[in-house]
Parts: structure tokens; sequence; C-alpha cells
């Protein structure tokens, strides 16, 4: 049975959630590869709004195995709130594995990271303050500490001692703040690990188990393309790599056992905090409020408001040689529908000559000009088009100018946030 990759071909925010969960449906496990709780998305099932944050959007099927891999780096209160909150939902959660190679987020990360983003002040990155990007700091410095160590009692008390003096001298000597309680911290957490202790397993090994059984798996990354440490917007990105290569990393399989790679993209663009944004509108009361405001455009996690731009064709196409996208879902379709005039970004302008690359320098990047194409808006309802024919011709026009510009056909377009609001051109699983 066939694996697929969904993956954010932008800067985030591009409705994954959704994507994910439609084709979870076909899947026997979907799989969490990357990332923390700073991602979020909400689900629209039957009218109800589920806001999830670690756990993959499988979860809101019946006798799904929902996985959260050894690159997720996990903060124990949040997903257990998140368990006890879907439950309360009437959701299954009888079917969660979390893997004992993942790190834990622990309060010293959540300080550190609003320490260090004030340390900073106007150059500050724009994280949400949960502590991740500190977390994976840890893993890369070889000083983490795991899940399979919190499910110890002894190794996790040795381990998060040693942690605390550490991050206490920085509390009290460079930022001059109170330190952390080491009992406090301790007995908060060895409570989570007996929580959590049903949960936790060797993922790598059950998710071999589900491939040697010929089953389909759907791996949901977090974050998005322009947010992968390596390839993003650095350093305004994640601390993780949400890009498509690193799903076998993340999960503990090999490279072959991926067989497509779907990008989702928003038919605008969007995104959160600080950096370069080539095709950004800054108007009061222009097509980027509309953008924000029709598409109710404020963070999952943090509630704060997205900035809002035109489509940028170059960053998509990037993505599809980053990630070897094979199908692009395109989300949020219907939020243009008011919009009598639609522009989309086909090439970048450096000092008057074109270029065909993203520049690496951010300097560079924020000298760029977008190259424009005006489409004249259908300026009509799409959100009951059930067919990618029914759509209206200028739709199809700015749809099909994106596959010629990217290279890549599209599988799926979504007219709205419910599950039946979704054309599907290519089945995949």
């Amino acid at each position: 049975m066939p694996s697929v990759v969904v993956i954010g071909s932008q800067w985030g925010d591009e409705g994954k959630g959704k994507i994910v969960d439609y084709l979870a449906q076909k899947a026997d496990a979907v799989v969490r590869y990357s990332g923390g709780s700073n991602a979020g998305h909400t689900v629209v099932v039957d009218n109800v709004a589920y806001k999830l944050r670690l756990l993959p959007s499988g979860i809101l099927y019946h006798g799904k195995t929902c996985f959260l891999g050894n690159g997720v780096v996990i903060n124990p209160g949040v997903v257990l709130k998140e368990i006890h909150d879907i439950k309360a939902q009437g959701v299954d959660i009888s079917r969660i594995l979390i893997s004992d190679r993942a790190h834990v987020v622990l309060p010293y990360h959540a300080r550190l990271d609003e320490l260090q983003e004030a340390a900073l002040g106007s150059a500050k990155i724009g994280t949400t303050k949960g502590g991740i990007g500190p977390c994976y700091m840890d893993k890369a410095a070889r000083t983490g500490i795991r899940m399979c160590d919190l499910m110890d009692a002894e190794t996790f008390a040795q381990k998060l001692r040693i942690q605390i003096d550490a991050k206490n001298e920085l509390f009290t000597k460079i930022y001059g703040v109170e330190p952390l309680t080491y009992e406090e911290v301790l007995q908060e957490y060895l409570a989570y690990a007996e929580e959590l202790r049903p949960y936790v397993t060797d993922t790598g090994a059950a998710l071999a188990e589900v491939f040697q059984s010929g089953k389909s798996v759907l791996f949901e990354g977090a974050q998005a393309t322009f947010l992968d440490i390596d390839h993003g917007t650095y350093p305004y990105v994640t601390s993780s790599n949400p890009t498509a290569g690193n799903a076998a990393t993340g999960s503990g399989i090999g490279p072959r056992d991926i067989d497509h790679v779907v990008g989702v993209v928003k038919a605008y663009t969007t995104r959160v905090g600080e950096g370069p944004f080539v095709t950004e509108l800054q108007d009061i009361d222009g097509p980027g409020h509309h953008l924000r405001e029709t598409g109710h455009e404020y963070g999952t996690v943090t509630g704060r408001a997205r900035r809002c731009g035109w489509l940028d064709a170059v960053m998509v196409k990037t993505a599809a040689s980053l990630n070897s996208i094979d199908y692009l879902a395109i989300t949020r379709l219907d939020i243009l529908d008011n919009l009598p005039k639609i522009k989309m970004c086909v090439g970048y302008k450096y000092k008057g000559e074109e270029i065909k690359h993203i520049p690496a320098s951010l300097k560079v990047l924020a000298e760029v000009e977008p190259i424009y194409e005006e489409f004249e808006g259908w300026m009509s309802d799409i959100t009951g088009t059930r067919s990618y024919a029914e759509l209206p011709l200028n739709a199809r026009k700015y749809l099909e100018r994106l596959k010629s510009v990217t290279g890549v056909e599209i599988g799926i377009v979504s007219v709205g946030a419910a599950r039946q609001q979704t054309i599907v051109l290519k089945e995949l699983l």
C-alpha cells in the first residue's frame, strides 16, 4: 500500500490539517515527524472545530494508529491536555503511540525561549515562546532528555538535576531572574510520566510492522518548507526540518518507504513572525486586510495576526524542488471569492535583473521585487463547488497558471473548511 508525506509549501498555516484529515480517512496510520506544540491546526468535522497542536489529524478517525515520531519534541503537559480535551469530545485516543526517542520540552526551555527573544529586542525571531527551539538546542548539544528517560524515574531525576543546575546558572548569572526549583519540576514531570506511560513505545519498530503488513501510512509535517532550519528564511525559521526528507529521519523509516509527496499551498501567502516577505500587502483596508479578515488569519496557538500577501509561485516552485512534490493541494481558494483583481508572483527581480532562485541572504531577499501577473477575479461563491469543472473559469485560470509556473500537477482543491468541501483530482491513498 502507498505512503504519502504532506508538507507545507510556504511559511506554514496553509491548511495542512484539513488535507491530512481528508487523506487520513484512507490511511491505516498517521505519523507526525517533526516540530512541537508551536505548530497548530484546526480541523472541522460536522461543524465541530478540533484544535490540534501535537496529535496527528488522523486521531479524528476511529481505528487509525497515530504516531508521534522521534523527530517531534513533546511538552508532556500540552499533549496530555490535548488528549484529555479530545477524549472529552468523544474521540477515541486508544491508538496513540509516542516515540521513546522523542525529546521532552521542560519548563526551563520555555523560560529560555522567552528570555532569549527578549534579549534580541528588535531582532527577535518571533517564536511562540513554547520552548521548542531551546529543546532542539539541547538535543543538538546532546544534553536533552528523551521520553525513555522520563519513563525511568531514577534516570530522569539524575538528568534533570544536571540540567536544572546548568540552566539556573544562566537564569541567575546571565539573565538575572529567579531559578527554577528542582523538586517542583521533578514531581510535576514524574506525574506526567505515569499518565503518558501507556502511550510511549519504540515507534520506529511499530511503524516497521505497519509497513511489513502492507498497510498505508500518511506522514504529517509541522510548520513548512520556508521555516525549515536549513532551507528556510534563516534565522526566521523553526528549529527542525519540516521538509519531506525529514519524514524518514523523524519517524524511523527508510527513504524508499515514501511513495508520494503532497505540497499544501494556500491560495495566497501568509507568515507569522519576522523576516522578509516578498509579496506582503501592508494596506490598511485593501486586499491584504481582506485576506486577513475574510480568512481569519490569526494563529491557532498564539492568536497573532498573520502577515498576508499575494501567492508567491516562486516559493512554491522552490518547495516543489526541495521536497520532490508530486501533487499540490490548494487550500483557501474560497477566500479569494470577492476580490475583483488577484495577483500572483511568477518571478523575482533584484536590482533590475530577474533572478531564478530564492537568495540565502536576507539582506538581498528584502530588496527583491516581485514580478506579478494579474488575474480577473471570479466574484462568486465557490464553497458549494464539488468538481474542478464546476469552478469558475477565472478560478481555473488562476490554478492552471500556478501549475504551469511550478511544473506540478494539482491533486486537491479545497473550497472551504469542512471535509466535504474538497475537490479531489488525484487519489493517492
